[in-house]
């Protein structure tokens, strides 16, 4: 769930607290799941369980959304998925001395799939979500957003230790859509095999290419041809979802209906993670300025605070672009008594001493921040600065840990692990990875549309988004975002959807939400529901003829 230095694998959440009477409650309204196999799937000798194979598994259950019970039937499986089509080659040639060869590199992709009825219907809409990372599975949008049970937490603290409450979700996208939450390549239940595994799947290209294979193959498989389709990703999943639409229009000739996306990063050189170590682009600090002012204000610290953060969010974001731009664009060139000036004003909107904000040199990064705001003792939290934790070093000059991530990540983790085996019928002697370490050996490297080979560099696809949107005038994007995410700030998104290089009149096709919530937007229970209420009817008016 951590993503250092570039983009953070969404940790979803939710708010409220209820505790075990209300689990026995909700446990004895709802129906137990029938099961039945899809696909049963013969023992295997000793050792074949180390090849890779399809597997499903399904149930039916209810959900109750804005009053009304929706029956569904559930999917739970992983899908192999290859770089190529392995019908494509001829089978590899023993070894010069009858060992086995190597095998070509595949991946199994878990994924659960909700479907509206008791049985699919291929007329509705579908949409595809993800979490990012990279490295995440998918476990947070699944548990806290949009699946039909959600786990409960509190909204910005620490939860408690089990038992955690998994309620009926009100806030379920199944009522707009069907859902299909896919696990990335190695996380999840999922595995990687053959020759050269890592190199295959883990960068930002081959990722790409994986889910835009996972997807094809879905939807052969579930007669979704024809339905309308959606992409939705989270943190790197909008990164993601960048590359694979371009990937779905160019390589499938698929085109989707509508891309959401939320907590966006398509630029990492826009990231405020760790902008020190790139000297010359101050960007970062200018777009991470209003979530700073937005945490600053949360936490009563600016030494003149309006009574509405809408009221004071346009000031900061002019500021931004305009005095404190300039001011840094200046460099060493930049005046004692100027850079004095813009260090007042900063602390104005941060709240933090103007003796900090000089000796900085105007330039505090996300982690500095985190670890500042509040004193020596305590430090907010990076995915949602509305959390607060205890600092592990005074004398550090970073962040060490994200509160929020260890606030809410048992919660998640303990509660699928229940609810996937016990309501789902799935995962029986199989270990669910909710994260793998990649950040340090991912593959950030990219093909942009039109470029003869990959760039060097941090990766940018905006590009790519771009391309999609040309050449398919019709694709909608919604763009959903929280205030107080400093994973990816909110006005860094802002200014990203600004700068596609395309024609003015494609802007039209983009729309954006805000919300008083962190990267996980989901966390706070009034802006779950205003999530809710956006997406579905965004997924809704895109999918008419």
């Amino acid at each position: 769930m951590r993503m250092k230095p570039s983009c953070l694998a969404g940790l979803p959440a939710i708010l409220a607290a209820l505790c075990a009477p209300v689990m026995t409650a909700m446990a004895a309204a709802t129906p137990p799941a029938a099961a039945r196999t899809v696909a049963a799937s013969p023992a295997l000798p000793p050792g074949m369980h180390r090849y890779l194979r399809d597997e499903q598994r399904i149930t039916h259950g209810t959900v109750t959304i804005a009053g009304h019970p929706i029956r569904y039937e559930a999917e739970a499986g992983v899908m192999v998925v290859h770089v190529t089509d392995p019908m494509d080659a001829d089978p590899p040639a023993p070894g010069p001395g009858g060992e086995a060869a190597a095998q070509p590199p595949a991946a199994s992709m878990s994924y659960f799939a909700y479907f509206k009825g008791e049985h699919e219907d291929p007329r509705r809409p579908i949409t595809f979500l993800y979490n990012g990372g990279p490295g995440s599975s998918t476990i947070w949008l699944h548990m806290g957003a949009f699946g039909p049970v959600r786990v409960v937490v509190y909204g910005d603290s620490h939860v408690p230790p089990a038992p955690y409450a998994v309620v009926n979700n009100q806030y379920s996208l199944l009522d707009a859509s069907d859902l299909v939450f896919v696990d990335a390549p190695g996380t999840g239940f999922g595995h990687l095999r053959g020759k050269d595994k890592a190199k295959a799947f883990w960068g930002v290209d081959q990722d790409a290419h994986a889910f835009a294979n996972f997807i094809v193959q879905f939807l052969s498989a579930h007669d979704r041809w024809n339905s309308p389709k959606f992409l939705f990703g989270e943190s790197y999943g909008t990164t993601r979802s960048a590359a694979l639409i371009n990937v779905l229009e160019n390589d499938k000739s698929i085109d989707f209906n509508g891309v959401i996306l939320l907590s966006q990063i398509l630029n990492y050189d826009d990231s405020i993670d760790a902008p020190q170590f790139n000297p010359g682009v101050d960007l970062p600090y200018e777009l991470a300025l209003p979530s700073y002012a937005a945490t600053a204000w949360y936490h009563h610290k600016l030494p003149a605070a309006p009574a509405k953060l809408d009221d004071l969010l346009p000031a900061v974001e002019q500021f931004a672009l305009g005095a404190y731009a300039r001011a840094l664009d200046a460099g060493n060139a930049l005046g004692a008594s100027r850079k004095a000036a813009i260090a007042r004003q900063l602390h104005d909107y941060t709240g933090l001493p103007v003796a900090y904000l000089e000796q900085a040199n105007l330039r505090i990064n996300g982690g500095e921040f985190e670890k500042s705001l509040l004193g020596p003792d305590a430090t907010t939290g990076r995915l949602d600065t509305r959390f607060v934790g205890a600092t592990l070093d005074p004398m550090s000059k970073e962040a060490g840990y994200d509160p929020q991530a260890s606030a809410i990540a048992s919660a998640y983790v303990s509660a699928f692990n229940e609810y996937v085996r016990t309501r789902l019928k799935f995962g029986d002697a199989m270990v669910y990875k909710p994260e793998i370490d990649l950040w340090k050996t991912w593959d950030y490297t990219h093909r942009p549309p039109g470029a003869p080979a990959k760039l060097p560099g941090p990766t940018n696809v905006m590009p790519d988004l771009a391309a999609a949107m040309q050449q398919d005038p019709d694709l909608k994007v919604q763009l959903n975002g929280g205030y107080y995410d400093l994973a990816t700030p909110f006005f860094a998104a802002m200014f990203e959807m600004q700068h596609l290089p395309m024609e003015a009149s494609l802007e039209k096709n983009i729309e954006m939400h805000f919300y008083p919530s962190g990267h996980m937007v989901y966390v706070y229970q009034p802006a779950l529901k205003a999530l809710h209420a956006n997406v579905a009817a965004f997924i809704e008016r895109n999918s008419r003829r």
